[in-house]
C-alpha cells in the first residue's frame, strides 16, 4: 500500500516536470538570440536593426496574444492549447535553423515561436490550478518560478556553448528537438476538467486587446531609441515629436475601451477575455504586480548589468552567463524553498520581504561599479536580487489563483503572462530613459567644468547624443572633431565616469520601483481556497 501511494505521489509530479522544462524552453530561444548577434550578421547579412526587430517581433507577438491564449485554454482545453503552442514552437525553431535570410528568420521563425509562447505560457500557468490544489499548488507555482531561475542562470551559458561550438543553426535546431521532447512528455499531463457550460471565444476582445497591447508595448519599448518627446532615431514623427509616447498612450486608451467592452461581453456570454474578477480584486492586482516586477528585474539585469560586464568589464558571453548564475541559483533555491519551509508564513509577508530584498540588492550592485569594471559587490547584489525574485515567483501566481474561482484561476495564466511582458517593457523603457538622459547630462556637466577642454570642443560634443558605449566606440565617435590628444584622453575619462554614474542611477530607480510595489500587498487577504 505504501509503495502504491509513493508511486502515485511520483506520478502527480510528472506533469510539473514537463511544465518546468517548458518554462525553461520558452526562455531558451531568447537566450540563443542574445548571443547569436555576430553569427546572424555574418550568415544572414543582418544589421543591428534587423536583430533588434527579430527580438521585438517575439516579444510583441507573445505579449499581444497572451490574454487570448489564456481564454482559449478554458474553451478548447488546456492540454490541447498547450500542445498547439509546442507544435508552433517546433515549426518556428526549425524555420530559424534553416533561415536563408533575415526576413524568413524574423517574420517566419520568430513570429511562430512568439505565437507558440502565447499558447504555452498561459497553459503552464493555467494547468497548475487545474491539476494541483492546496500545498501541492503552492509548491508547483514555486517550481515554475524556480524554472525561470534555471533559465536565467543556465540559458546564456548553454546558448553560448552551442553557438561557439556548432553555430546558430544547430542551436535553434536543438531547441526544435527540445520542444519535440516536451510534446512527447505532454502525454503525462492529465486532461483538466472543462466547464460544462458552452463557452464562446471573445474574438472582438481578442482583436482589441492585441492591438492595444501591441501599440503600448512597441511605444514603451522604443522610448530609449526613438526618444520620449524629442525624436532621436525615430522612423517617423507625429507633429514633430517622437512617436513612442503617442503610440503607448493610444494603446492605453484602446485597453481602457477593452475594459468597458468586456463588462458587457461577460454579462452576455458568461465569460470574457478579461473577467471582472481580475479587475475588482486587489489581491489579483498584487499578484500581477509581483509577476511584473520579477520580469522587470530580469529585463533590468540584462539591460544594465550584462552590458556593463561586457562593454566595460570585457566579459565574454560565457563569463557573463556565469555571473548570471548569481541570480539564477538563489532564485531557484528561494522559489523551491519558500513553499516548503515557509508554508505557514502569510503570502503578504513573503512578497514584502522579496520586494525589500530587491530594493536592497541595487545598493551593492551600484557601489560595485567602477570606471572600467566591477568589484565583488556586484555578485553580492545579484545573489540578493535572486533571493528576492525567487520569493516573489514562489507566491505571485498562487496569490492570483486564490483570489478567484477555479475557472478564472486557470484563465489567469494569460493575464499573468501579459503582466510579465508589460512589466519587462515598462522596466526597459524607464531604465533606458534614465540611462540616456543621465549619461548626456552627466557628461555635459562634467565637460563644462573641466578646464582641460576648450569651449569650442565642449560645444561640439554637447550637440551630440551620447549612448552607452565602450571606450573604443566613444573614441571612434570623436573622429569628426578636432582636438589635442590630452583632450581626447580627458573626454574618454569623463565618458567612463558618466557611463558609470548613469548605470548607478538606473539601478537606484530599479530599487525604487520595487519599493513602490510593497503598497500593492495590502489587498492580500485570502490565503486558503475556502476563504475565497
Amino acid at each position: 500500500m505504501e509503495t502504491v501511494l509513493k508511486q502515485k505521489k511520483q506520478m502527480i509530479y510528472l506533469p510539473l516536470i514537463v511544465l518546468m522544462f517548458t518554462q525553461i524552453g520558452t526562455s531558451g530561444d531568447n537566450a540563443v538570440l542574445s548571443v547569436a548577434t555576430n553569427a546572424l550578421i555574418s550568415a544572414l547579412h543582418a544589421s543591428m536593426n534587423d536583430i533588434q526587430l527579430a527580438n521585438m517581433v517575439y516579444s510583441l507577438c507573445a505579449g499581444a496574444f497572451m490574454v487570448a491564449g489564456g481564454m482559449l485554454g478554458i474553451i478548447i482545453g488546456w492540454k490541447k492549447n498547450f500542445r498547439i503552442g509546442v507544435i508552433l514552437a517546433i515549426i518556428g525553431e526549425l524555420m530559424l535553423a534553416i533561415s536563408t535570410n533575415v526576413v524568413m528568420f524574423t517574420w517566419g521563425g520568430r513570429l511562430l515561436v512568439g505565437l507558440g509562447a502565447s499558447f504555452m505560457i498561459p497553459s503552464v500557468l493555467g494547468l497548475i490550478p487545474g491539476i494541483y490544489s492546496g500545498k501541492e499548488r503552492v509548491f508547483a507555482f514555486g517550481a515554475i518560478g524556480a524554472a525561470t531561475g534555471i533559465a536565467a542562470a543556465a540559458g546564456p551559458i548553454v546558448a553560448g556553448f552551442l553557438l561557439d561550438a556548432f553555430g546558430f543553426r544547430v542551436a535553434f535546431g536543438a531547441l526544435a528537438v527540445y520542444f519535440f521532447l516536451i510534446l512527447i512528455g505532454s502525454t503525462a499531463i492529465p486532461e483538466v476538467e472543462r466547464s460544462t457550460k458552452k463557452l464562446k471565444m471573445d474574438v472582438r476582445g481578442t482583436i482589441v486587446a492585441a492591438i492595444g497591447l501591441f501599440l503600448f508595448l512597441i511605444g514603451i519599448s522604443k522610448i530609449s531609441v526613438w526618444g520620449l518627446i524629442t525624436p532621436l532615431q525615430a522612423p517617423f514623427t507625429l507633429f514633430g515629436i517622437s512617436p513612442s509616447l503617442p503610440l503607448a498612450l493610444l494603446g492605453v486608451i484602446i485597453l481602457a475601451l477593452l475594459v468597458v467592452m468586456e463588462k458587457s461581453i461577460e454579462q452576455k456570454n458568461g465569460c470574457a477575455l478579461l473577467p471582472s474578477s481580475f479587475l475588482k480584486s486587489a489581491q489579483v492586482r498584487a499578484g500581477l504586480f509581483a509577476s511584473a516586477i520579477v520580469f522587470l528585474y530580469l529585463g533590468g539585469t540584462v539591460m544594465l548589468v550584462n552590458p556593463y560586464l561586457q562593454v566595460v568589464g570585457g566579459f565574454n558571453a560565457v563569463q557573463t552567463g556565469v555571473a548570471m548564475i548569481c541570480v539564477g541559483a538563489p532564485m531557484f533555491a528561494a522559489s523551491m524553498g519558500v513553499p516548503k519551509y515557509a508554508a505557514q508564513v502569510h503570502p503578504k509577508t513573503i512578497l514584502r520581504i522579496g520586494y525589500i530584498l530587491l530594493a536592497v540588492s541595487v545598493i551593492p550592485m551600484a557601489f560595485s561599479l567602477q570606471e572600467h569594471g566591477v568589484s565583488i559587490g556586484m555578485y553580492i547584489g545579484l545573489i540578493i536580487a535572486g533571493i528576492g525574485q525567487g520569493m516573489l515567483s514562489a507566491q505571485a501566481s498562487n496569490v492570483v489563483a486564490l483570489a478567484v474561482n477555479e475557472r478564472d484561476a486557470q484563465q489567469s495564466g494569460g493575464i499573468q503572462a501579459t503582466a510579465r511582458n508589460v512589466g519587462q517593457a515598462i522596466g526597459v523603457a524607464v531604465l533606458g530613459m534614465v540611462m540616456i538622459f543621465t549619461i548626456n547630462a552627466n557628461l555635459g556637466s562634467s565637460m563644462e567644468k573641466d578646464a582641460l577642454l576648450s569651449a569650442s570642443l565642449v560645444q561640439q560634443e554637447e550637440a551630440k547624443n551620447v549612448s552607452f558605449m565602450s571606450d573604443e566606440a566613444f573614441i571612434s565617435s570623436l573622429s569628426d572633431l578636432t582636438m589635442k590628444p590630452q583632450e581626447q584622453q580627458e573626454l574618454v575619462r569623463l565618458n567612463a565616469q558618466a557611463r558609470m554614474h548613469s548605470t548607478q542611477y538606473a539601478l537606484y530607480v530599479l530599487g525604487i520601483l520595487s519599493l513602490v510595489c510593497i503598497f500593492s500587498t495590502g489587498g492580500i487577504t485570502v490565503t486558503k481556497k475556502e476563504q475565497a
